[in-house]
């Protein structure tokens, strides 16, 4: 991504279709300009190496004593976002809420607490909530899964994508996303969307467009 396209991306503020993105320019901190199509860094897999034994103890023991919440990851490719994000017969579907974060994303690490609380109030008011998690592929039974469980957002429908065109898969979901992370979309029940921010979320804000596309407002 170029820094011209990213500076057009974070200083977009303007509604189109009744959808909001946010106008306030984002700092640097908080948001990550490496983006979706970003994969494992370099030396992690070394480092992975190093560390798998103990690891691989660490889960022995702790199925054993049976207090590990089970965290399912689930690996999509472009056509699984597609069917991800279609809301079927109109006026059927639950309001979906996605939001795309890494674990080598400190602006995802840092807004994933409030997320899991909001996913938490929502959960049982019509509000289908999922994470798409742009790590390696090579992440989904060990870094994810461990991250989701530190965070005990174990409750949520989770996925890894690798999409092998990636800006295909970020291209469905808005043709307007450079792919940075975090990055929030708010679809209602027709599968519009209604909402969406890059970079840490406002919890307050995020909760009243949620209460919009439930009808609370």
């Amino acid at each position: 991504m170029t820094m011209k396209k990213l500076a057009l991306a974070l200083t977009l503020a303007l509604y189109t279709g009744g959808v909001f993105v946010s106008a306030r320019p984002l700092p640097a901190r908080e948001l990550s300009i490496d983006g979706i199509s970003r994969r494992a860094t370099r030396g992690r897999g070394a480092q992975r190496k190093k560390s798998r034994p103990a690891t691989r103890r660490r889960q022995r023991a702790t199925v054993t004593k049976g207090k590990a919440a089970p965290v399912r990851v689930t690996e999509i490719d472009a056509a699984g976002l597609k069917n991800l994000l279609q809301r079927g017969e109109a006026g059927a579907a639950r309001p979906l809420l996605l939001n795309f974060w890494a674990t080598w994303c400190e602006p995802c690490r840092k807004e994933f607490p409030d997320l899991v609380q909001i996913g938490s109030e929502y959960r049982g008011r019509g509000l289908e909530f999922a994470l798409v998690s742009a790590d390696d592929v090579s992440e989904i039974k060990n870094t994810v899964p461990k991250f989701l469980r530190e965070m005990r957002a174990t409750a949520m429908p989770a996925y890894l994508l690798n999409a092998t065109e990636t800006e295909t898969a970020i291209a469905q979901v808005d043709p307007q996303w450079g792919g940075e992370l975090p990055a929030t979309f708010l679809f209602d029940r027709q599968g519009k969307l209604a909402y969406k921010h890059f970079g840490i979320i406002d919890p307050g804000k995020l909760r009243e467009e949620i209460n919009k596309v439930l009808g609370n407002e």
